[in-house]
């Protein structure tokens, strides 16, 4: 089994990195721009940033400082929950693209299904008509139980904080550990592996050469039916992160200012 980071379909016939290198509460100039270039380094060629995260411009002075093309990273970003409007999205993206340095980006994506987005999908839409945007999407608007139907449509499926961002036990749980012990990899890349072979995309954050570098390697090795079923058998049916449907946390969020 080979360890290339394989890259996905999407329906437009482009492709996207399987793996990607998630930067969010990643605060500081130093922090995203190591990470981005050990990453770069170990061989990822996805990274995924957004305008909340006030860290574009960090990511593409690193992209630009890594002497890797242009061209040959795939990089996200995505609209925040304060911006909703034809003209207010494109004038987001704008700036998005401004901060990142670039002429284009490869994904935009809405980062939340706050109200109103049908007409920033539109402005999305326009901008993918015109070059300026290789592909669009939406996050955080899916969860497990509709993994099915997007493999139907044709939709990936992107997975943030795999690794549950410190806010479960997944590391630390016996199942996964037995695995990774009968594997020889580590928890977390028994993780990413699961999602690999469900065929989403992984977006693993971490500020640490030495595991942005393991959790690229996970491809050289595999899950069997029975141990896949075993992790999917762990779902206790929690988030790591807010609720779309949370009235109170939406109205906060969109109130944010993305000043950075």
């Amino acid at each position: 089994m080979h360890n290339d980071i394989p890259s996905l379909p999407l329906n437009n016939g482009n492709q996207i990195p399987q793996l990607g290198l998630g930067v969010f509460q990643v605060d500081n100039a130093e922090d995203t721009k190591n990470a981005v270039k050990w990453a770069l380094k170990a061989g990822y060629r996805h990274i995924d940033t957004a305008s909340y995260y006030g860290n574009e411009q960090w990511v593409g002075e690193a992209i630009r400082e890594s002497g890797v093309k242009r061209e040959d990273v795939f990089v996200t970003s995505k609209l925040w929950n304060n911006v909703r409007g034809y003209d207010e999205t494109k004038a987001a993206f704008q700036t998005t693209l401004d901060k990142l340095g670039f002429d284009y980006l490869d994904m935009y994506l809405i980062h939340w299904p706050a109200p109103g987005y049908a007409e920033s999908w539109r402005a999305m839409e326009d901008l993918y008509q015109a070059g300026k945007i290789k592909n669009i999407g939406v996050s955080n608007f899916q969860q497990n139980d509709l993994h099915a139907y997007l493999e139907t449509q044709g939709i990936l499926h992107e997975s943030w904080s795999p690794l549950g961002g410190g806010r479960n036990n997944a590391l630390t749980d016996p199942v996964i550990n037995e695995l990774a012990a009968a594997h020889d990899v580590s928890a977390a890349q028994i993780i990413l592996r699961w999602h690999v072979q469900r065929e989403e995309i992984v977006i693993p954050k971490s500020t640490h050469e030495a595991r942005i570098a393991q959790n690229r390697d996970i491809f050289a090795f595999g899950l069997d039916e029975d141990e896949m079923h075993q992790i999917s058998d762990l779902d206790a049916g929690k988030r790591v992160g807010p609720d779309p449907d949370d009235a109170a946390w939406l109205k906060q969020s969109q109130s944010y200012s993305t000043g950075k």
